[in-house]
C-alpha cells in the first residue's frame, strides 16, 4: 500500500473540493482524491449559474428571504445569514482570480430562476456555469505545485482514533492499487448521493460514497430524507435524459399538460418559477392523471434565437435527440439533489475532530427541506473557505496513529450479482421512494434492501461488497427518515401526511449505532 502525507486532504472534485483545495494550497501541500475523473461532477454538469447579490438594487436580506422561504421552516437562520452576507466575497475572489462571468452592457449578466424574486443568478457559457467554474479552478489546480491529484480512487476507509480524523484509504481499480493518505485536515466534498435512483441527473458515481464514509466513522447524518426532484429533466422513451436548467422557465418557457394547459398558473402566484418541490410535484400529478411519462416545456412563444444562444449546451443535446428547443420539449422530475447529509457547523467541522464537510455532502443548515435554486454552488464556495480558515485557526496536537493496511482486493465473481442487485434497488427506489411517498412503499423497499443484505456474499474489503454496503446504507438512512417523519414538507412528500406538522419543525438526526432522533431547527439571527 502507497502510504503519503500532506497538509490537507481533500475528497472530491467538484466545486467545493477544487475551491477548498486551491485555497488550501495557500497553507501547505494538499491531495485531491477523485473517484473517477477530475472533471467529473455534480458542479460540472451544473447549468443554471450562482445565485448571489451583486446588483446594486438586491441586498443580502432579500436573498435571505427567499432562502428561508424555500426552506419551509428547516433552515437555521445563521449560516443562511454567513451565505448570502459572504456569498458576494467569494464571487468577487472568482472574478479577481480571472473567472469570466456572462456580462451583458458590460455588466454581469443575471438570471431568474424558481423561488428568488430578484434576478440575481450569475451564468457563464450561457448554460455552463458549472463547467465553465470547475474547468477553471481545474486549471489553477493542476498548475499548482502544492496540489497533487489522484484520480479513479475509491476512498473506501477514513482514518479515525479517538474522534479524530487522520486521512484516509483509497482503492484504484484501474491500476489494482491502494493509497494510504495521512493529513492533518480532511475535508470531505464528495456530492451527494441521487445516483441511488434510477432516473436523475447525476453522474452514476454520485452514491453517497461521502455520506457511507462519514457515517461510518461516527459522523451525524441530518435530514437525509430530503431530496430535491429536479422538475425539468428531459425525456425520452430510450431513457436517456438531461438536465433542463430552470433559467429556461426563468426566460419565459411554460409548464403545459397533456390539454396544452399552464396548469401551475392555478397552484403557486410564482406560477413555473414556484420552489422546485412545488413544481415537480405539479408535473408528477398531472402526468398521473393523464397517465403519461412527461408534460411539455413550451418554448413556442419565445424569441427562437436568443433561446438558443442562452442555452447554447442544452440546445444542443435536444438537436442531438432530434428536438427543436426553440418549439416543445418533453420533461419529467428526476432525483438531482441531496437536500440533507453530514451534519455540519458553520465552519464545516463535523463532530469528528479535524474532519470537515462542503458542498451536497453536507447539512450546513442552509438548504433546509427545500433548495432554492443555485444556491448550491454558492454554499461551495462560502463554507468551502470556511472550513479551511477554521483548520488554519485550530491547533493539531500531534498524535501517532496505530494505521490499520487493510487493502481493498477485487472478486469478479461477484461483480454480475453486485450489478443486478444495485440495479433494482433504484428502480425500487424511483418507485417508492421518490417524489410521492407513503408508509407502505416506504416499507417495501426497505424490506427489499435488508433481503439483499442478508444474501449477499458480503467480503471483507472487496470491492463489490464495499459498494453494495455502501448502496444499502445510504438508502437505509433515506428510507428511515422518510419513513419517521410523517408530515410532507419540501423535498419531502407523504400521500399518507399531507400536511406540515408543528412538531416537526426539527431536523432528523442519524448516527450509527443510535435511534433516529430530532433537534430544534435554530432560527435565531447573530442579532
Amino acid at each position: 500500500m502507497l502510504h503519503k502525507q500532506f497538509d490537507y486532504l481533500v475528497i472530491g472534485s467538484g466545486l467545493a473540493g477544487l475551491y477548498s483545495a486551491y485555497y488550501a494550497s495557500r497553507f501547505g501541500k494538499v491531495a485531491i482524491l477523485t473517484k473517477s475523473k477530475l472533471d467529473v461532477s455534480n458542479s460540472y454538469y451544473a447549468q443554471g449559474g450562482i445565485a448571489a447579490v451583486t446588483d446594486p438594487e438586491d441586498f443580502p436580506q432579500y436573498h435571505l428571504e427567499d432562502t428561508l422561504t424555500a426552506g419551509r421552516g428547516l433552515c437555521d437562520y445563521i449560516p443562511v445569514e454567513i451565505l448570502v452576507n459572504e456569498g458576494p466575497d467569494r464571487i468577487q475572489d472568482l472574478i479577481e482570480l480571472g473567472m469570466q462571468f456572462d456580462k451583458e452592457n458590460g455588466q454581469l449578466a443575471l438570471g431568474l430562476e424558481g423561488g428568488h424574486h430578484r434576478r440575481r443568478v450569475l451564468h457563464a457559457g450561457g448554460d455552463s456555469t458549472g463547467k465553465e467554474t470547475t474547468l477553471f479552478l481545474i486549471d489553477k489546480v493542476l498548475n499548482n505545485d502544492n496540489i497533487e491529484v489522484f484520480e479513479n480512487q475509491m476512498v473506501f476507509e477514513l482514518l479515525i482514533e479517538d474522534q479524530i480524523c487522520a486521512g484516509a484509504k483509497s482503492y484504484n481499480i484501474i491500476n489494482n492499487t491502494n493509497l494510504l493518505i495521512e493529513a492533518k485536515n480532511t475535508i470531505l466534498a464528495s456530492g451527494g448521493a441521487s445516483a441511488v435512483y434510477k432516473r436523475t441527473t447525476n453522474p452514476h458515481t454520485t452514491v453517497g460514497d461521502g455520506i457511507n464514509l462519514a457515517y461510518k466513522a461516527g459522523a451525524e447524518m441530518a435530514d437525509m430524507e430530503f431530496i430535491q426532484f429536479h422538475p425539468s429533466s428531459f425525456y425520452s422513451e430510450e431513457g436517456y435524459t438531461f438536465l433542463i436548467s430552470e433559467a429556461v422557465r426563468g426566460e419565459g418557457a411554460y409548464l403545459l399538460n397533456s390539454k396544452g394547459e399552464r396548469f401551475m398558473l392555478a397552484i403557486h402566484p410564482l406560477a413555473e418559477l414556484a420552489p422546485r418541490d412545488i413544481v415537480a410535484r405539479a408535473i408528477f400529478d398531472q402526468m398521473k392523471q393523464s397517465q403519461s411519462n412527461y408534460v411539455i416545456l413550451s418554448l413556442k412563444h419565445l424569441d427562437k434565437n436568443k433561446i438558443k444562444n442562452r442555452f447554447p449546451s442544452i440546445n444542443k443535446n435536444c438537436e442531438k435527440s432530434g428536438v427543436d428547443m426553440s418549439q416543445e420539449i418533453r420533461i419529467a422530475p428526476a432525483a438531482h439533489y441531496m437536500v440533507g447529509g453530514i451534519k455540519t457547523k458553520l465552519n464545516g467541522e463535523t463532530n469528528i475532530s479535524r474532519l470537515y464537510a462542503c458542498g451536497e455532502v453536507a447539512s450546513s443548515g442552509v438548504m433546509g427541506a427545500n433548495r432554492l435554486a443555485s444556491n448550491s454552488l454558492l454554499e461551495c464556495l462560502v463554507f468551502g473557505k470556511r472550513a479551511i480558515d477554521h483548520a488554519e485557526a485550530s491547533s493539531s496536537v500531534k498524535k501517532i496513529f496505530s494505521l490499520n493496511k487493510n487493502e481493498m482486493h477485487v472478486n469478479l465473481k461477484l461483480e454480475q450479482l453486485f450489478l443486478n442487485h444495485s440495479n433494482e434497488i433504484a428502480n425500487e427506489m424511483n418507485l417508492k421512494a421518490g417524489i410521492v411517498r407513503n408508509q407502505k412503499e416506504l416499507t417495501e423497499i426497505s424490506s427489499l434492501i435488508e433481503s439483499i443484505e442478508n444474501s449477499f456474499p458480503f467480503e471483507p474489503y472487496e470491492y463489490y461488497s464495499v459498494r453494495l454496503q455502501n448502496l444499502i446504507r445510504v438508502c437505509k438512512l433515506l428510507t428511515t427518515a422518510a419513513l419517521s417523519r410523517k408530515e410532507s414538507r419540501g423535498g419531502h412528500y407523504r400521500e399518507d401526511y399531507q400536511k406540515e406538522e408543528a412538531k416537526f419543525l426539527t431536523h432528523s438526526i442519524q448516527q450509527i449505532n443510535k435511534e433516529i432522533h430530532y433537534i430544534p431547527v435554530d432560527h435565531r439571527s447573530q442579532d
